[in-house]
């Protein structure tokens, strides 16, 4: 996938976006936010195996944000299986410098339209840790509805807190 955003593009990642990945991940204002699997301090290691895990994984269901071809952030989702198999989950992640510019709105847009488009998908969903309210804003503008509060569904840096629940659905 390529589609070219208004900042920015959605694309494949590429073995040659560790050091990038490096640079925008390892940051602690970053890693607050996602869950704790997304390590922090953010290494090369990290990146690669990452890498390993999405370059030429086909069906493609993850991919850079990126801004002059430099990987800034992820996007992606996962199919849910059994009984949930045409709904996925959706994550994306940006570095702290790219924030406020609308990316993550437009990259969602993209990746949400390209599922939607490209699976047997009729419901993508996203929680949001609560103490969060640019992401859930982010779903909002991307036309994600919110569904309701898992209370004190996770633990994060040692806090339990609550996650925001939005999701969007195809007729």
């Amino acid at each position: 996938m390529y589609r070219e955003l208004t900042a920015a593009a959605v694309r494949s990642w590429k073995w040659s976006d560790v050091e990038a990945i490096v640079r925008h991940a390892n940051n602690r204002n970053v890693w607050i936010n996602l869950r704790d699997r997304f390590s922090y301090p953010y290494t090369a290691s990290d990146a690669r195996r990452w890498l390993e895990s999405v370059v030429g994984f086909q069906p493609e269901t993850n991919f850079a944000i990126a801004v002059d071809d430099e990987a800034v952030g992820g996007i992606g989702f996962s199919i849910q299986y059994d009984v949930g198999h045409r709904s996925a989950e959706i994550g994306y992640w940006l570095g702290e410098e790219f924030w406020g510019r609308g990316i993550a709105t437009e990259a969602l847009v993209a990746v949400t339209d390209y599922a939607f488009v490209n699976y047997d998908l009729c419901r993508l969903y996203a929680t949001v840790f609560a103490w969060n309210p640019a992401s859930a804003r982010v779903l909002e503008k991307a036309g994600y509805a919110f569904e309701g509060r898992l209370r004190k569904s996770v633990t994060k840096d040692g806090q339990t807190i609550d996650q925001l629940m939005y999701a969007i659905i195809r007729e």
